[in-house]
Parts: structure tokens; sequence; C-alpha cells
């Protein structure tokens, strides 16, 4: 049985204009600058989250100045305000993690730091898709700072869109990587899940993988799939994508029908575990979370996460 996604995964959402002719126009983005509201993303990829994780707590964006600073990147426009974001180092004694934290956060009204993981599933609308846009940039920026044919120092240009090398004068644009993920599930009530090695016991999601040069999207589900499972695949049907900033992916869902018989065969170094679960069993996962032993399932920020919801029938 083929199935929808029941609404958009939580990082494809994006409530304002993009305005791309806007971001090489010093003229208009002087003249929107004084209303103009400023988000700030600090280097571990987190910004403050108000009013239980609902909303990025941006500011004015004069705060930051007279004029926009040189590392300053516009996300947008919307009802003649304009929205920017400014990277900024973490506090001062602040060490990033030595490993992903995987529980949720505990969500407060007052401003909290956030990175995407933890608060893309409950911002609203536009806070979710600035971002998304601001920590996408501020990731191509981070591995883009030398010219990939001549290897000297890029430059930013037009909003912080654009690199141009110092030496050669090639530009390149925002890099996005492309990977396949795919929910395969039997045609009637049974979905294969997976385990990476570095996720916690009891930590399931789908499968996915980049695609190839010269490789479609179709082959590359196939292939993943085979690859990481030793399972065939028919029935290869696309259902949404959404942008993955971690660093650089754009996660382009499938759906796929497999025979539940077929001997799993896990990839060494790339799947930890892997099983089939019942339609019954991934709903109560996502309705009650560690109410199913064993099952614990992809955050809400993830396409995953849609997709497992969309697949369980749970809205």
């Amino acid at each position: 049985m083929s199935f929808d996604l029941v609404a958009l995964p939580a990082l494809s959402r994006f409530a304002i204009d993009r305005c791309e002719p806007l971001r090489g126009d010093d003229e208009k983005l002087a003249a929107l600058w004084p209303k103009a509201r400023m988000i700030v993303v600090d280097t571990r990829g987190r910004t403050l989250v108000a009013d239980r994780g609902t909303r990025v707590a941006d500011r004015p964006a004069l705060d930051f100045g007279d004029q926009p600073p040189v590392n300053a990147v516009l996300l947008g426009e919307q009802d003649g305000v304009a929205y920017f974001a400014v990277l900024m180092p973490a506090e001062e004694g602040e060490q990033a993690p030595a490993s992903r934290s995987w529980a949720p956060p505990a969500l407060t009204d007052e401003p909290q730091w956030l990175d995407l993981r933890q608060s893309g599933a409950t911002l609203d609308d536009m806070s979710a898709g600035l971002f998304t846009t601001a920590a996408a940039l501020f990731q191509w920026h981070r591995l883009g700072k030398y010219c990939a044919k001549c290897g000297a120092r890029t430059v930013l240009e037009k909003s912080g869109w654009t690199s141009v090398c110092s030496g050669c004068g090639r530009e390149e644009y925002p890099r996005t990587d492309a990977a396949v993920i795919c929910l395969v599930h039997d045609g009637a009530d049974q979905v294969l899940l997976a385990r990476g090695p570095e996720w916690p016991e009891g930590r399931f999601s789908v499968l996915a993988g980049f695609v190839e040069a010269g490789e479609s999207l179709e082959a590359c589900v196939a292939r993943e799939i085979f690859e990481e499972v030793g399972v065939t695949v028919k029935d290869i049907r696309y259902l949404g994508s959404q942008p993955w900033p971690f660093p650089r992916s754009l996660m382009i869902g499938f759906e796929a029908v497999a025979d539940p018989s077929q001997p799993l065969k896990l990839a060494d170094g790339e799947i930890a575990e892997a099983k089939w679960a019942t339609r019954a069993d991934v709903r109560q996962a996502i309705e009650v979370a560690g109410s199913v032993p064993g099952l614990g399932l992809a955050g809400g920020a993830s396409i995953a996460f849609r997709m497992l919801q969309s697949w369980a029938g749970v809205v």
C-alpha cells in the first residue's frame, strides 16, 4: 500500500520570499536595514529559541551597526522586513560537546540556545525556514574558504550567497549534496528499520545514502538498500525532500517495497542492526516515545520521522 506524506518535513518549511535579486542590491538593502531583523547563529550551529521552542529569538538589525556586517547573510524579506543572519563565536568557555546528544531538550519559555536537530520540529514555519537556511549557508562558508581551482582564498559577495576566488576570480554558489532516504515496507503492515553503529541502542530509522556521480535517484535507492541490508526492492516512488544542513545534504525521500522473507545482510561498519517492525509498534512508538521496548525512532526534525509518521497513519 502506497502512502503520501501527511505534511511537509519539518525543515522544508519556508514562509518568506528568499528575494534572490535583492542579495546584490546594496541600495535596497540599505533602505531595508533600519527595520531589518537579525538571527544570531553560534559556531556550534545553535540559535536562541524562545516560547518553548516555537520561535527564533531574532533581534533588531541596528543592534549590529548602521549597515549590514560583512559576514551577515540575507535570508529573505517579508512585508518590508528583511531577515539576516550572522555567525558569532559560542559563548566564551563553551566547548562543542564530545558527542551528539540524542535526548530531546527541555523546552522553556525563556530563550535558550538550541540547534536544528533540537528545535526544527517545534519551530513555526517562518523560524524553521530562516534557521535552516542560515545553518546551511554558514556550513557552506565554513567548507568553502578556498578556491577548488587554484587554492586561493575566497571572498563572499551578494549577501553571503556567492564566493569569489581572490586569485582567479572563479565564482561558486552554495553546495548541496544529494542523498536518498527510503522507507522500505512489505506492501502491508511491516517496515524495515536500521540503526547506525554510532547510534544508541534501540534507536532506529529508515535507510539512506549518498547519490554517486552518474547515478539516478532511483538507482541509488536500490543500490544503497542492497548494499546496506542485502535486500532488493521494487516499486520505488518519490515522496518528498528536505534540506539537511549537516553539513550540506538534500534528503530526497522515497518509498519502496521488499519481501521481508529475504535474509538481512548488514554492511560492516555502516549498519549495526536492522529489523522489520509492525505498523502498530511504529504507531505506538511515535505516539508515546519509549513505550515500545527497543524501538526509539528518528527525531521530529528529520524527513525520516515524517515518512514513518505518514506510513503509520499518525496525524
